[in-house]
């Protein structure tokens, strides 16, 4: 199993709409490519907030193939739309983890 996590700093200001915009909307888009099996929303606690809250967001595949289909057909698209909704109110970064046990 391989896990696609992204995680992202959100302004306060606009916290709760996106994260409401990644439950109704995004989230489902991704799933919706049917190369992953599900997700969940994590926030982070403990850290500072004075410039934003920071959600994980983990996608869960099969495998590594699904997830090298997932961003060679799908990952710009998506992404893009991230950015014109959000611009620079949501910095994201992205790592990629296998489930060992």
């Amino acid at each position: 199993m391989i896990i696609y996590n992204v995680t992202c700093k959100v302004g306060t200001d606009i916290s709760e709409k996106w994260l409401l915009w990644m439950k109704e909307e995004h989230i489902p888009e991704v799933i919706a490519t049917g190369l992953f099996t599900h997700h969940r929303i994590l926030r982070l606690l403990d850290m500072d907030e004075s410039d934003g809250i920071t959600f994980a967001i983990q996608y869960f595949c099969q495998n590594r193939q699904a997830y090298d289909l997932y961003i060679e057909l799908h990952a710009g698209e998506l992404r893009e739309k991230v950015l014109i909704k959000w611009g620079n109110g949501v910095v994201a970064f992205r790592t990629l983890m296998e489930v060992i046990n």
